[in-house]
């Protein structure tokens, strides 16, 4: 019961990094129109990850709102 669990965690755990990669690939890939355009839809303070995400890209890129 015990190994079956871990295994499950394990594979949730693996699946979840996994999405987490194609998402910040999605964000590295967008044009940088649409990428100002997700950075604005998330600029509201509190930031969400998701918006963290699309302002470093910003930042990598040197480019701003």
């Amino acid at each position: 019961m015990l190994k079956t669990r871990l295994k499950r965690i394990a594979d949730h755990q693996a699946s979840s990094a996994k999405t987490m990669a194609r998402i910040e690939a999605s964000i590295t890939d967008l044009s940088n129109d649409d990428l100002l355009d997700l950075a604005d839809i998330f600029s509201d303070e509190p930031r969400t990850p998701l918006g963290d995400m699309a302002f470093a890209e910003m930042a990598r890129r040197g480019i701003a709102l």
